[in-house]
């Protein structure tokens, strides 16, 4: 038989215990912002080693560590053994990776495989690869490719591209189609997809319809930067560096440019990069 001293006694290492404040209760219950599954991510148009290489490259390398990114798609990577240029992609991964935590690293370039100088986009990582593809993109006459990485995070699998398309303003038919033939290339199993890069037009550019209209949003918002080149570099103010995620799979938290502001009179590029990160759904 259970007496009411009995019961007292039970309740009393209870009562002895420190109390948990509610908060912490919450964020456990919640999801809290520890456990939210994000995704960092960066494209920057590196310019190759265009202007002072040297005295750029240290500002990209504290612009890219600063970013603290998952994973970084560059534009206009150049390896040169004509003057001396490593990899370009392989030297700011290895500046920037640190022993626990290395960016692995995969290049894609029209110029053959052994050629003295190539040139093209890049894809760096801290995120295990599962695989990796690169096409060139229709019209060849344009030279321009799309490099995918299937990465695995948060227990999911996550396909990113990194990609660089046509300049010429009044190209919206040719990007159009390098867009349709990059998303026809693409896997159709359903792995959630994002495409980034230097697409070389605005939001509002018909040759980017696909990317702007109900499939995909822009992880910048249109009206959050009046440019992502560089006008101390003779550009116009244009936005033309984009991070499209598709909106079944995620949804936004923040995106911000990176490297827009000089040091000792440099910049990093003749682009600013931008860096978002967005949550898996």
């Amino acid at each position: 038989m259970t007496t009411r001293r009995d019961l007292i006694r039970a309740a009393l290492p209870l009562a002895a215990m420190p109390l948990v404040p509610l908060s912490a209760c919450a964020t456990v219950a919640t999801g809290g912002p520890a456990a939210d599954p994000l995704l960092r991510l960066v494209t920057f148009n590196i310019w190759h080693n265009m202007g002072d290489w040297a005295a750029r490259e240290p500002l990209l390398v504290a612009s890219l560590r600063a970013a603290d990114a998952d994973v970084i798609g560059l534009q206009e990577v150049l390896e040169d053994a004509n003057v001396g240029l490593p990899n370009q992609a392989h030297t700011l991964a290895a500046a920037i990776s640190t022993p626990d935590r290395p960016y692995q690293v995969r290049f894609v370039s029209t110029d053959p495989e052994g050629a003295p100088r190539r040139y093209g986009n890049a894809i760096l990582t801290r995120l295990p690869i599962v695989e990796d593809a690169s096409r060139k993109l229709e019209p060849l006459d344009d030279y321009r490719t799309a490099l995918r990485v299937r990465v695995q995070a948060h227990g999911r699998l996550i396909d990113i591209v990194d990609t660089h398309l046509a300049w010429q303003q009044d190209a919206q038919a040719v990007r159009a189609r390098q867009i349709a033939d990059l998303l026809s290339w693409l896997p159709q199993d359903g792995t959630p997809l994002v495409v980034m890069g230097d697409f070389n037009a605005q939001q509002s550019d018909a040759g980017l319809a696909t990317l702007t209209g109900a499939r995909f949003f822009s992880a910048l918002p249109s009206n959050s930067t009046d440019t992502t080149l560089n006008p101390a570099k003779g550009h116009p103010n244009r936005v033309i560096d984009h991070i499209f995620a598709e909106r079944e799979a995620f949804a936004p938290v923040s995106a911000a440019r990176i490297g827009d502001v000089a040091t000792g009179g440099e910049y990093p590029s003749d682009h600013f990069g931008v860096q978002a990160t967005i949550r898996l759904r």
